[in-house]
């Protein structure tokens, strides 16, 4: 597997394109579009919030139809949740725009938002986005970033990332983007994020495989503990590579696996490295647990406690924070038994040992402490298990972000 250029026009045959729909702000570009000539199997995941966007409900309805796709429409500013039959109308109204424009069955297209809820979209500016889009259209690599850039909301990053892998002598490319920077604490993927691929794959053996990437990865992270409303993963693949149609389980299918597990992470950590106000990625690592789901609920229990999250704003080797949100997990274990450690670039350092802290130099915990990304990394001593989880310090800036968000 290789890392290459580019996100979601990587792939063969998929086309993107964007435009300054002026949604909710004036003069910015806000709407997105991915789209392939041939149709594409579907899979998806979504937001487990009871509250769902129209959006999610449309798109839900089209990945368990078993039609295939065609173009996945994107809009900031508006998240079109909270919005009952109007917010779905607008939905329908998007997608039957790109019928008209591309010629290709309105319910084949999948719709996406992000923005302020409860206000509803401005349909003839979603239109009149859609059929400029629609005319722009291109497959360079630019496209494809100028599709993640419209796409972002306080985000301050644009995340994308392609790779390259070989299925039986073939050469098949996976790409994606995404975008996600606040209320992320996902309970199926992430905030948005679309992958487009031009491998040939039974759309059962796609889900399965995107539904199990989730788990270690868009799973993994939190920048709030907030689960949105909006929450979509698509997964669209055309087959234009020409490889043989993988129909089973075997070494074809566990290639195309860990090239997704690897764009999903990859995406997944640009994410919580870009939470709102954030200036450190914060890891945290834990190994040998009694079992998965306990490394798991360990590793994401760390990175979403906000006396954590302060302590690594403010560079404080307070392990009592980390060890507190390990114990109110749900997770059984014993505090006998379990080793901590500080890591970055700069060094590790183990500040607790077997329910004993260590005498540590105060001095080398703040240089380790002081990098972009540090990793709190936890042995239990229990198992063999380990999980790791992705968020974000909490700085005073997530707070002003999110006190005039509406405004």
């Amino acid at each position: 597997m290789e890392q290459i250029k580019g996100g979601v026009t990587a792939a063969e045959g998929f086309f993107a394109g964007s435009c300054a729909a002026n949604i909710k702000y004036e003069g910015r570009t806000d709407m997105a579009m991915v789209y392939s000539k041939k149709p594409c199997e579907c899979a998806g995941t979504f937001t487990s919030n009871v509250v769902k966007a129209a959006c999610v409900q449309w798109d839900m309805q089209l990945t368990g139809s078993g039609d295939p796709l065609y173009a996945v429409v994107i809009n900031s500013g508006i998240a079109n949740a909270c919005t009952g039959k109007e917010g779905f109308d607008a939905c329908i109204a998007t997608a039957k725009a790109v019928e008209a424009e591309l010629n290709v069955p309105y319910k084949g297209v999948a719709v996406a938002s992000t923005g302020v809820i409860g206000m509803q979209l401005p349909v003839d500016k979603l239109t009149a986005g859609v059929k400029e889009m629609a005319h722009k259209l291109g497959d360079s690599i630019e496209a494809g970033t100028q599709a993640s850039k419209a796409i972002m909301t306080t985000d301050t990053v644009n995340k994308e990332i392609a790779v390259s892998f070989d299925i039986d002598g073939v050469r098949v490319t996976l790409g994606g983007m995404s975008k996600g920077s606040g209320m992320i604490h996902p309970n199926m993927c992430t905030m948005l994020a679309f992958l487009t691929s031009d491998i040939a794959i039974d759309k059962a053996l796609m889900q399965e495989a995107l539904s199990e990437a989730v788990k270690d990865t868009f799973n993994m992270i939190s920048v709030d503990g907030d689960t949105s409303t909006n929450d979509t993963l698509l997964l669209l693949a055309n087959g234009a590579s020409g490889n043989k149609k993988i129909e089973s389980k075997g070494p074809a299918y566990d290639t195309f696996k860990e090239a997704l597990f690897y764009v999903c992470r990859e995406l997944a950590k640009k994410m919580a490295k870009d939470g709102e106000g954030a200036s450190r990625l914060f890891t945290a690592h834990v190994v040998n647990a009694k079992t998965k789901d306990d490394a798991r609920t360990l590793a994401r229990s760390v990175i979403s406690s906000n006396l954590s999250k302060a302590a690594i704003f403010g560079c404080d080797a307070n392990f009592g924070r980390f060890l507190c949100a390990m114990g109110y997990s749900g997770v059984s274990f014993e505090q006998e038994d379990v080793e901590l450690f500080f890591e970055s670039a700069a060094g590790k350092l183990k500040v607790f040992e077997y329910g004993v802290p260590l005498d540590f130099d105060e001095d080398e915990a703040l240089k380790i402490l002081k990098e972009d990304e540090v990793k709190v990394f936890i042995d239990m001593n229990e198992g063999t298990q380990e999980a790791t989880a992705w968020g974000c310090d909490l700085t005073y800036d997530y707070v002003k972000i999110n006190a005039d968000y509406r405004s």
